[in-house]
């Protein structure tokens, strides 16, 4: 499937002659050559897109002959004893004026030679630039002509060094390049080798992202996997920095602690909520085109979330708008854009086409808004006021409205952001700090830091809903000083691979802690055992007059730490139905703990069917009892009949417990992220699981 909605002809651009509708046409691909590897990389992911489109390249390659022949002139005079005879120096220009004129074309002759084989050998037509002049300048200068939809380079050239990240001709270009631009990071990867990930922040830049990403993604059979990041420890950093210079008077006037507890309404909920929904648009833009994508939200400094996410699921490309949602026309680049630019170690495509979803194009032309829900709307903090209001817009319009109410702001807002409508300021009481923490914090030496890492474990232990700061709340923080973090014993390591996956990382946290709070520098097997125990009686509490019979055996069953059993290969391609990832991680346990149960050497389909049948007995008598979102509904439907009925009751608990009167896709994604904590979806055991 080939998304192709983009314009390509210059007759169809806009006043900067560059396409803004995506996805972005691939049918004219400027290359930046250069011989280097990864300017070859370039060229041959260019061709592999481009001949999809069945479009042309043109390869561009710069030479600054009039540059060249300063330098020779500014030298002339430091030239050895021997070269100050006129006749010798005559011949020197000579030879140095043949060289500039002949020798640079030459060279970039020979590098659009080998760019045309490699085009003719893919059936691909090629095209030659080779403007004189400084090499970023000229780059740009084509890319501005109105002539290409898609500028593709590498991110070092020939002069990189070991440790180079970006080249400067690189980073120049990217800055002043008005058409999306295609950057090579890893000369031995290929787009589709690994997941396409897109950032979505609701700008039409980043929805644009999108639109290009599913047309990548078809063009190379890759993944796409949306996610949004954002930061809720910034704003509760910078505003008790604030209250640190403010007086008492003007404390008052500012009157700072209601504008801190909106701030802290919205961060907590808020903001995760308002990214949410831009991640399930972004779902039912795809739906609509009938491709499926993952999305995930992430919390953090956005930049260094997206970091890790790549790094985590091996993307081969990330895709992000150049700017985001919060810029201004002087932006040449975002900052979150920039870092990634820097530092991603995949290939990244930064986009400059736009894209808005019908649903905000009606909304934002038909809905109209009362005096007074204009006024409530302007008190959300400006960084995400226009976020908020998208948000506002969309739910009038399900609800089929054409004009919005003061009364429908608050409903909106109220559940995005509790006490948005009376603006109570919450007293919150000082938190302790376990001797381990404080110790952790002590390690670091730059006082500036150290509290700025003091007050974002703060924040994250009132996130966990915590009585005090641990540990825990301390080391994600430590990666912006040097931290003094016990070591692994290689036996300790080797038990907690054992652990499943899915709860690894929380239980081998746990037992950090653990050293942490005991002043161990380094985690034995012994402290490796005991970790492991104290994290499988947290997560799997034996309820009192809780669920019974096999549901309830499954709900205190212990995460299965024995080495996995061998499955037959048909009961392989019965498991491989079931959604990949949580879900399938823990309907194999579960097989795997009845089988051992039986005494069963393997895994056979006979028994993956026999406990199917058993769990689709108690599904079956489960129903739906609230109402579901479209999105939502869509979602459930994914997940086996056998299991479905369970899965409903449980999500709905969860929406209970977040206070929502339908299921949304953040009460699902909610619900999952709290039965990866347990290894399971049972939460009878567990009172107020999910407002944790």
């Amino acid at each position: 499937m080939t998304i192709s909605m983009a314009p390509t002809d210059a007759a169809t651009l806009d006043d900067d002659q560059t396409a803004n509708t995506a996805p972005v046409s691939l049918a004219r691909i400027l290359v930046a050559l250069d011989a280097s590897e990864h300017a070859n990389k370039a060229l041959d992911e260019a061709i592999r897109l481009v001949k999809s489109a069945d479009g042309v390249i043109t390869g561009i390659h710069a030479y600054a002959a009039l540059l060249h022949d300063r330098r020779f002139k500014m030298m002339e005079g430091g030239l050895p004893e021997r070269y100050l005879e006129e006749q010798e120096m005559g011949y020197q220009r000579e030879v140095h004026d043949d060289l500039i004129t002949r020798g640079l074309n030459i060279i970039s002759d020979s590098y659009h030679d080998a760019g045309e084989a490699a085009c003719k050998a893919q059936g691909v037509a090629f095209k030659r630039l080779s403007p004189e002049g400084k090499n970023y300048s000229q780059v740009v200068k084509a890319a501005r002509s109105g002539d290409y939809d898609v500028l593709a380079l590498g991110a070092v050239g020939v002069g990189a060094v070991p440790g180079n990240i970006i080249g400067t001709v690189a980073e120049r270009v990217v800055r002043r390049s008005p058409i999306d631009t295609f950057v090579i990071r890893d000369p031995k990867r290929a787009v589709g080798d690994g997941p396409i990930v897109v950032g979505i922040d609701g700008s039409p830049l980043s929805y644009g992202g999108l639109m290009t990403a599913l047309d990548l993604a078809a063009r190379t059979g890759a993944e796409v996997l949306a996610i949004a990041a954002y930061d809720p420890y910034y704003h509760y950093v910078a505003f008790n920095k604030i209250a640190g210079v403010l007086s008492e008077e003007a404390g008052k006037v500012f009157r700072f602690k209601e504008q801190e507890q909106l701030h802290e309404e919205l961060i907590d909920d808020g903001i995760a909520k308002i990214y949410q929904s831009h991640l399930e648009v972004a779902e039912t833009i795809a739906d609509d085109l009938g491709v499926k994508i993952s999305t995930k939200l992430l919390d953090g400094k956005p930049y260094k979330a997206i970091l890790d996410y790549i790094d985590e699921v091996g993307a081969s490309l990330l895709v992000v708008g150049k700017t985001g949602v919060h810029a201004d026309d002087e932006l040449d680049i975002g900052g979150n854009a920039e870092n990634l630019l820097r530092l991603a170690p995949c290939h990244m495509w930064l986009t400059q086409t736009r894209y808005t979803p019908p649903l905000d194009v009606v909304a934002e032309e038909t809905v109209a808004w009362s005096v007074e829900a204009e006024k409530k709307i302007s008190r959300a903090p400006e960084f995400v006021r226009d976020m908020a209001r998208r948000m506002v817009l969309r739910h009038t319009q399900k609800l089929g409205h054409t004009f919005v109410t003061s009364d429908i702001v608050d409903q909106v807002m109220g559940k995005a952001m509790p006490g948005f409508a009376g603006n109570d300021a919450a007293k919150q009481e000082e938190l302790s700090w376990s001797e381990a923490a404080a110790k952790l914090l002590e390690t670091v030496s730059d006082a500036a830091v150290a509290d700025n890492i003091r007050l974002r474990a703060i924040k994250r232990a009132r996130r966990d809903h915590a009585d005090s700061v641990m540990p825990k709340h301390v080391t994600p923080f430590l990666d912006l000083a040097d931290s003094d973090r016990p070591t692994w014993t290689a036996a300790a390591l080797a038990r907690v691979a054992k652990v499943p996956q899915m709860v690894r990382e929380t239980v081998k946290a746990g037992i950090e802690d653990l050293a942490l709070e005991r002043d161990l520098k380094e985690i034995s097997l012994a402290l490796a055992e005991e970790g492991v125990a104290e994290a499988r009686k947290a997560m799997c509490p034996v309820p009192e007059g809780g669920p019974e019979g096999e549901e309830a055996s499954e709900a205190a069953a212990p995460a299965s730490d024995d080495a996995p059993l061998e499955w037959t290969a048909e009961a392989e391609e019965r498991l491989a139905r079931v959604p990949e990832g949580f879900m399938r991680d823990m309907t194999r346990q579960r097989v795997e703990n009845m089988a051992r149960a039986e005494g069963a050497d393997s895994v056979t389909l006979a028994l993956v069917q026999e406990k199917y049948a058993g769990w689709g007995e108690g599904s079956a008598k489960r129903q739906a009892e609230m109402d579901w979102a479209p999105e939502a509904a869509a979602r459930i439907e994914r997940i086996p009949d056998f299991i479905r009925g369970m899965v409903v009751l449980e999500i709905e608990r969860c929406a209970r417990e977040m206070g929502l009167d339908q299921v949304t896709g953040a009460a699902i994604d909610k619900a999952s992220e709290s039965w990866e904590g347990i290894g399971g979806f049972h939460s009878e055991g567990a009172p107020d699981q999910y407002k944790n």
